[in-house]
């Protein structure tokens, strides 16, 4: 059996760490891409739901949501409406992070809506969701009016009032 000299040894190691590192610090990098971390809140207003949401690694980007009422998809928009209450807060630097989403013919009754960031990475080749605040549950009275329940979730981080 040949023996080994320690120099190579020591070679190999420290590649197989350089790789390790490498491979790492790669699945870090897609990670950070793909999954970005938003902050938001939302509320039943009479006749939409409306709140904000903010990409915390891109400030600057104007956020594209989805409504889902009763798990079912009920509007999209884009988040670019006035809200100085967010750079009051100190949530954003800019206040181009509202939303508003029309809800009509909705039957009468109790319903959650919950709204999804949409963020696209691999240049569009992916695409993911993120769950923005809590659930909103709220009525819809006979005229077709909403109003919010009250909420037995405590409120998150990302809540503003």
């Amino acid at each position: 059996m040949i023996k080994t000299p320690m120099s190579l040894v020591h070679i190999l190691i420290g590649k197989s760490i350089f790789e390790t590192l490498l491979v790492v610090s790669l699945a870090v990098v897609f990670f950070l891409d793909a999954f970005p971390r938003f902050q938001g809140w939302g509320e039943a207003t009479p006749h939409a739901i409306a709140g904000w949401v903010v990409n915390n690694r891109a400030p600057w980007h104007r956020v594209e949501v989805q409504l889902f009422v009763d798990d079912q998809f009920a509007g999209r928009a884009v988040a670019n409406q006035s809200r100085t209450d967010v750079v009051a807060a100190g949530w954003s630097e800019d206040e181009w992070h509202g939303y508003t989403i029309p809800i009509s013919s909705l039957q009468a009754g109790v319903h959650e809506a919950r709204v999804y960031a949409l963020h696209d990475s691999g240049l569009g080749a992916r695409k993911t969701m993120q769950l923005v605040g809590d659930p909103i549950r709220f009525v819809v009275s006979q005229n077709g009016t909403l109003a919010p329940l009250e909420s037995t979730l405590g409120e998150t981080s990302a809540t503003i009032r």
